[in-house]
């Protein structure tokens, strides 16, 4: 009876020891799994051309929990840009019925630090936008009376007084430069694949835990 009770506490002792191995595997394969899928979709984003910025927002959080049960979470900071270049959406201007498109003339910033758009350009510097309506094709805001540095080919400040000739033409070194391309809708090209990367690395955790489960033994 006493070799038997050994033996059987014995057996016990390491069925412990290696359910503690195996929960301690699933923990480090699982975060493995989340890592891996979190650089995989950060190069992902760079190879499509969308900067490390938009990379960079993707994150990953491990949950041991009891071992077996454990989790990764991979999400991105930035959800409503990458759903958009996810699936290729259509984008619309808000309560309007253009999409105003920075030229690579217009400043990048508005006179309230944020990105550049019609309502904050900075008109005290270039003067009023003008609207100019082409039919069938895009629509243009433009400035009247500037000039563009030979050198640099920057976009000056609005020459001050009268910029128009009698005869009703910009006078001579001045020029008209267009600021926004008005367009109704712009269509974003799908250039990631998120759920493939995702479908890919749930496939690999399997031998992710299978390695961490080896090299505990």
């Amino acid at each position: 009876m006493r070799m038997a009770t050994t033996i059987l506490g014995s057996i016990r002792r390491d069925m412990e020891q290696d359910l503690r191995n195996l929960n301690r595997a699933v923990v480090d394969g699982t975060r493995d799994a989340g890592r891996g899928l979190k650089q995989d979709l950060r190069q992902q984003v760079v190879y499509a051309g969308l900067g490390n910025r938009l990379a960079r927002t993707w994150r990953d959080r491990s949950y041991p929990n009891q071992g077996l049960n454990a989790a990764s979470l991979v999400w991105s900071k930035a959800p409503h840009i990458v759903q958009a270049f996810d699936r290729g959406v259509v984008i619309r201007g808000r309560n309007s019925r253009w999409l105003a498109i920075p030229t690579p003339q217009a400043p990048k910033l508005g006179i309230d630090g944020k990105r550049i758009h019609p309502g904050n350009f900075p008109e005290s510097r270039f003067g009023k936008l003008r609207f100019v309506y082409r039919p069938g094709r895009s629509s243009l805001l433009v400035v009247d009376g500037v000039r563009i540095s030979a050198k640099t080919g920057r976009v000056g400040r609005q020459a001050k007084g009268d910029i128009y000739t009698k005869s009703g033409r910009l006078k001579s070194g001045m020029t008209t430069v267009v600021m926004f391309v008005m367009v109704p809708q712009v269509r974003l090209r799908k250039r990631l694949e998120v759920k493939r990367a995702a479908s890919l690395s749930a496939a690999r955790m399997v031998g992710q835990i299978d390695s961490a489960w080896i090299n505990r033994q």
